[in-house]
């Protein structure tokens, strides 16, 4: 509790700040609003990604698994504004496989931390091969950063495009490109 009610005064300090009364109308209840959207923004930080990977199936299956169009938000770490995008990701098992609710929740709950979008494709594709260990593993995210759409150079809908390939995806360019060829057909 103590923690919220900081989190409270320090939207009120911001918002006197910027040359707003904190205690208008229309503001009244924003400090505690704000509070809430940022513990819900962050809940990330307190869950371990590695857990939601951990119930497998047993099914012999060599061929890449591929869930892609997950959508996403997160924030940018140094601006604290979002980018929003999607998330590919590709593994070939060694001989488990995991339910695909599962890879949408690892991208959430990384999702729920201050990031950037190199460090998150990174944390995808260490979670999925450490816990997975599959033969290989490759994620790519296509985001929208508003810190960059919004503010500073103001370039709307300009998007960046991460990838991390390990395994199979970066030893065999036919799996490579497999992957890659699989993210622009339906």
């Amino acid at each position: 509790m103590k923690r919220q009610d900081e989190l409270e005064s320090a939207v009120r300090i911001i918002l006197n700040h910027i040359g707003e009364d904190p205690d208008r109308d229309g503001l009244i209840e924003t400090p505690q609003r704000v509070a809430r959207m940022y513990q819900e923004l962050f809940s990330g930080l307190t869950e371990d990604p590695k857990a939601v990977l951990g119930t497998t199936f047993d099914q012999p299956y060599d061929e890449m698994v591929m869930v892609k169009d997950i959508p996403f938000h997160s924030m940018c770490e140094h601006h604290l504004m979002p980018f929003i995008g999607t998330v590919a990701v590709a593994y070939i098992p060694s001989d488990r496989v995991v339910g695909l609710s599962k890879i949408g929740r690892l991208v959430d709950i990384l999702a729920r931390r201050p990031q950037i979008q190199e460090r998150i494709t990174v944390e995808i594709a260490d979670c999925i091969e450490e816990v997975l260990d599959p033969r290989g593993v490759a994620v790519r995210i296509k985001a929208e950063h508003l810190c960059m759409s919004m503010r500073g150079i103001k370039k709307p809908g300009s998007t960046m495009i991460t990838t991390v390939t390990r395994g199979v995806f970066r030893t065999m360019p036919s799996t490579r490109n497999e992957f890659l060829l699989s993210l622009n057909n339906s």
